[in-house]
């Protein structure tokens, strides 16, 4: 029986769109989202929120869920398009290690995993936060981080796992993405 490689879809990272990125990465299709399609979820969410802000001449450019140059989409984004796509997203609690995530096929309905974790850049003068995504592709875990230039296999759960703690000790955020239950 011949075996095929399957192809990877990986998405580089450009100015602050890493969200962008990881979506795409997730759900591994070009423009699976676009800049266009997460503006507009970030703009929904303003209009549905009943505490809006005042506007401001700023708020042109900083918008309450992103930044309308440079992306940086927030977690209320993140959900969002998952939700709309039939995704539920589930927030690890920290306090348990990654051992306790089920990444091994038990639970089949773990899409992937989506981590947020802080960044400094420029020699410490830039701080943010920054979207990765990690998801299982015939059967071998990959970290799609756009900042890579290729994605990254590893070798085995247990090093996925090991990653995941490490993020978490940082001050990392994990999320599960997963299939809605029909």
């Amino acid at each position: 029986m011949a075996s095929e490689k399957t192809a990877i879809y990986h998405e580089r990272q450009k100015l602050q769109f890493c969200l962008l990125h990881s979506l795409n990465n997730l759900f591994q299709q070009k423009d699976a989202f676009t800049r266009a399609s997460l503006n507009e979820i970030a703009e929904k969410l303003v209009l549905d929120d009943p505490d809006k802000q005042t506007w401001t001449p700023l708020s042109v450019v900083f918008k309450p869920h992103h930044n309308t140059l440079t992306g940086n989409y927030d977690i209320n984004v993140l959900i969002a398009a998952l939700e709309g796509r039939g995704k539920t997203v589930v927030w690890h609690d920290r306090r348990n290690e990654a051992a306790s995530i089920d990444l091994d096929g038990c639970d089949s309905t773990l899409m992937g995993i989506v981590i947020n974790v802080p960044m400094t850049r420029y020699a410490g003068i830039w701080k943010s936060r920054h979207w990765i995504t990690l998801r299982k592709i015939d059967g071998v875990w990959y970290n799609l981080d756009s900042d890579f230039n290729a994605p990254c296999s590893f070798k085995d759960s247990e090093e996925v796992r090991g990653f995941l703690d490490h993020i978490i000790c940082l001050g990392g955020e994990v999320l599960l993405v997963k299939d809605d239950k029909e």
